[in-house]
């Protein structure tokens, strides 16, 4: 039996199997789950962390802030190689102005006048009725973005059962000398978390994702690798329909993430990724720009389906809000929305502080944005549905 034969009906098998367990949040790429998912013990057959450190609070870290990683050695800010992303926005907290893909990428469009979807009231009443993960609008700091440097190494790895073709990539990605997996101080993955490993490689506008990464020493192990091309505007599918990345919709992850030095700007360019408990995800379709979805979601057809784009009402009362920092994540919400990109528990994702100039601590905390609710938000029109069958047709 071929290694595609095989990878493919390990994804139906583990999908379908957790769909029953989405209340327990369990969690594997295909799934769509996450760390974030999770309330718990774990069942995950493929090694998914259930659930995060004391979900039902802030649990902040130690170290860097709000947002820093907790626990130290591996990857202290200023360490060589690991130092900021480029091209995205830069680590002076001076400028917000330069995105990871050209401007005609999905999750860089102003969408302020686009029109709302003719679904989106029942959509919109029906996750209100349920509200967000956690029952409140929250904040999790922990994903790392690395920056490859002359003195990354090209290293190649051994895929796990967390690696599905056609839709990964087995390519050699540059891992910068120091540097940290999401929620781990280096790169092991020592917590059994999602353990995402991304890479912005500028020299040659590469951006590798990966999903369930290990490194210990000469050993490196891995799941779903995503290799985007920087320099490109993808087609509507993506890099192929019906196939994950390193996120569940398909998604790049970076150019989602909003960081401590954006918000010290006072602008964040581009939209925002969310996500949400599977039970709360449209069950068995996706819409664009999403080009994935998952077996685990279970929520009828006036749930958001992976790949809405919801869009924080323009006659919300900004000066509400606790802070400027909320204020400026608010505004971006308005201006570009927020795309449903993965399953979990807590709403908003944003990029670790720790390899940023400006920290979190200064700006923004995890539950700054617990007083927007389902019911501020409306849904920009979307495409027709796509039915969702896994089977992966990559893009050229």
């Amino acid at each position: 039996m071929s290694r595609v034969t095989v990878s493919l009906r390990a994804r139906l098998l583990w999908s379908l199997s957790f769909a029953g367990l989405a209340g327990l949040g369990a969690c594997t790429a295909v799934s769509g789950c996450s760390k974030r998912d999770a309330a718990g013990p774990s069942d995950d057959p493929a090694g998914g962390q259930s659930g995060e450190a004391d979900e039902g609070d802030d649990a902040e870290p130690a170290v860097g802030g709000r947002g820093g990683a907790a626990g130290g050695g591996g990857s202290a800010a200023g360490g060589s190689g690991a130092e900021g992303p480029a091209p995205g926005p830069s680590n002076s907290g001076t400028s917000a102005k330069s995105h990871y893909f050209p401007p005609g990428a999905p999750w860089n469009q102003d969408v302020s006048k686009a029109p709302k979807d003719p679904e989106s009231e029942a959509i919109i009443s029906w996750l209100d009725g349920q509200g967000f993960g956690l029952g409140r609008m929250q904040i999790d700091f922990s994903l790392e973005i690395l920056r490859a440097d002359d003195k990354s190494v090209m290293r190649t790895f051994e895929p796990t059962d967390d690696f599905f073709e056609p839709d990964c990539d087995e390519v050699p990605l540059p891992l910068p000398s120091e540097g940290s997996l999401e929620g781990e101080s280096g790169y092991a993955c020592e917590g059994d978390g999602d353990c995402h490993l991304i890479v912005v490689d500028e020299a040659n506008k590469a951006l590798y994702e990966m999903w369930r990464a290990d490194v210990r020493g000469n050993t490196f192990v891995g799941g779903c690798l995503a290799r985007w091309e920087l320099n490109r505007v993808y087609p509507p599918e993506g890099r192929g329909d019906q196939c994950s990345s390193a996120d569940a919709a398909g998604f790049p992850i970076a150019p989602l993430l909003f960081t401590a030095d954006e918000v010290a700007a006072g602008e964040i360019p581009h939209a925002l990724r969310f996500i949400l408990p599977n039970a709360r995800i449209r069950k068995g379709e996706y819409v664009r720009p999403a080009t994935h979805g998952t077996r685990a979601t279970t929520g009828p057809k006036t749930a958001p389906p992976y790949g809405v784009r919801l869009r924080l009402r323009a006659d919300y009362p900004l000066d509400t809000l606790p802070n400027e920092g909320a204020r400026v994540v608010a505004r971006a919400l308005q201006k570009y929305g927020m795309l449903l990109a993965d399953g979990g528990n807590i709403t908003l994702t944003a990029r670790s502080d720790r390899r940023t100039k400006a920290k979190w601590a200064d700006h923004l905390a995890p539950r700054d944005l617990q007083a927007l609710k389902p019911r501020d938000f409306e849904v920009v029109k979307m495409g027709d549905p796509i039915p969702l069958t896994l089977q992966c047709q990559r893009s050229k």
